[in-house]
């Protein structure tokens, strides 16, 4: 994009990590991931940054860097970081939670996969919390009201979880109805509300296009119930459907391909079912004196109007509590740019959750780019990423990218690994390039 015609980009943040579990999972069969699978923005925000903490009454902190770009010479890279408030216990909203499981007969295999990481995610439940389980084959059914998360009602919960038995088709939009009913009749006034579905997304009963599906989820999306979809199985499994369910329903979207996932969507992460900041919207405004252009790289279908920016009424994405987000642009920037000139100007606008007007945050970026070799681990290890996706969609932007690169840009970019997520991800550009190579 032309700065000179397109000075300001504008998106909806995305804090999804499905996508990566995902194509690890198709690279793990020994096959090559479909380029539409590889969603850049996704493998981004799948792992953590370590990003400042947003201080005083503001939810979100913001920082931005710029560098070199790894696979062309003479472009230039922008990264931009977000980070939600950590919320300790006594900030964490009540729960009114509804499991919403998929049981019909396509579930056979990965239902069980299901059941253990919903048992798990109620050893992190308090009694202050409350639980309702719907499941859905040929026809939906409640097989738990709202249930108070009490010592003695744990264990009965985690048993109705595990009595669970696949069989059947899918009338999946059922489902999402009754979920939606009972999240409403129990909701608890300034909790955190919020349907949790499992499902490999194969709707086949009743209401099962995707857009009619998002249709039914987006009137719901006022009424302050968080939708969290999570993937499972492979053959029928569709991607497209679950991420684009959570992306209606204000929550995000997780694929389940391993016990270790398990553990990281209700373990390591469960402080990301609480927001700390709703409607979350990014606006950078490029200084057309410093930067020729731009592009984008990734959050495709979270692109928004510049005028959507200041609108309270439009829909953008969510943020938990101490979540990460990272969004790279590729940039030409104007030759002899003046000493401590402004770039670009970062902006963000979010709501505190249960609020209906939206607050700014604001960076400004007058820090000249580095060589990519001097930069950040942050900076290296999201270029890293950001490399493998290139590659791996056979972006025919990607320059000079190659697996090497991926490696020289990231392995010394780790020493920021609370649960080796980094490291372990080079063992997935390894299967990626043996399966190139054949």
């Amino acid at each position: 994009m032309s700065t000179a015609e397109q000075p300001v980009s504008t998106f909806s943040v995305d804090a999804d990590g499905g996508s990566f579990a995902n194509v690890r999972r198709i690279l793990n069969q020994g096959t090559m991931p479909p380029k539409y699978a590889v969603r850049i923005e996704e493998f981004l925000n799948y792992f953590t940054f370590d990003y400042p903490a947003p201080s005083g009454e503001d939810n979100l902190a913001l920082n931005a860097e710029m560098s070199t770009c790894p696979w062309n010479a003479e472009h230039y890279m922008l990264r931009l970081g977000i980070r939600g408030k950590d919320l300790d216990d006594t900030q964490r909203r009540h729960s009114n939670y509804v499991f919403l499981i998929d049981v019909s007969g396509s579930m056979y295999e990965d239902l069980p996969v299901l059941k253990e990481g919903f048992c798990r995610l109620m050893d992190s439940l308090t009694e202050d919390d409350f639980v309702s389980i719907v499941v859905y084959a040929g026809a939906d059914k409640v097989i738990l009201g709202s249930t108070p998360v009490s010592d003695g009602n744990r264990a009965m919960i985690k048993s109705r979880i595990r009595s669970m038995e696949a069989g059947g088709s899918t009338a999946g939009a059922a489902g999402i109805k009754t979920a939606y009913e009972l999240a409403q009749e129990n909701f608890i006034e300034g909790g955190n509300n919020r349907i949790i579905l499992g499902s490999d997304g194969d709707f086949n009963v009743g209401m099962s296009s995707v857009e009619a599906l998002k249709e039914l989820i987006s009137t719901k999306r006022d009424s302050g119930i968080y939708l969290t979809t999570l993937g499972v199985g492979y053959g029928n499994y569709n991607d497209a459907m679950m991420e684009q369910l959570a992306d209606c329903g204000d929550g995000t979207y997780e694929y389940i391909d391993s016990p270790e996932e398990i553990e990281r969507v209700f373990v390591e992460n469960f402080s990301r079912f609480f927001p700390a900041a709703d409607d979350v919207k990014i606006q950078v405004s490029f200084n057309p004196e410093a930067v020729d252009s731009y592009r984008l790289i990734g959050y495709e279908n979270r692109l928004l109007e510049n005028d959507d920016f200041e609108d309270d009424g439009k829909d953008a994405g969510e943020i938990g509590s101490g979540q990460t987000i990272t969004a790279l642009y590729e940039l030409i920037l104007k030759p002899d740019v003046n000493q401590g000139a402004s770039y670009l100007t970062f902006d963000v606008r979010y709501k505190k959750p249960g609020q209906s007007e939206s607050r700014p945050v604001s960076l400004d970026l007058k820090d000249a780019p580095a060589a990519w070799e001097d930069a950040s681990e942050n900076m290296r290890f999201a270029l890293s990423v950001g490399t493998f996706g290139l590659i791996l969609r056979q972006s025919e932007y990607r320059g000079d990218a190659s697996y090497s690169l991926v490696y020289d840009l990231g392995r010394d970019a780790c020493s920021f690994d609370p649960y080796g997520h980094r490291s372990r991800f080079f063992s997935m550009v390894d299967k990626a390039e043996a399966i190139s190579g054949r």
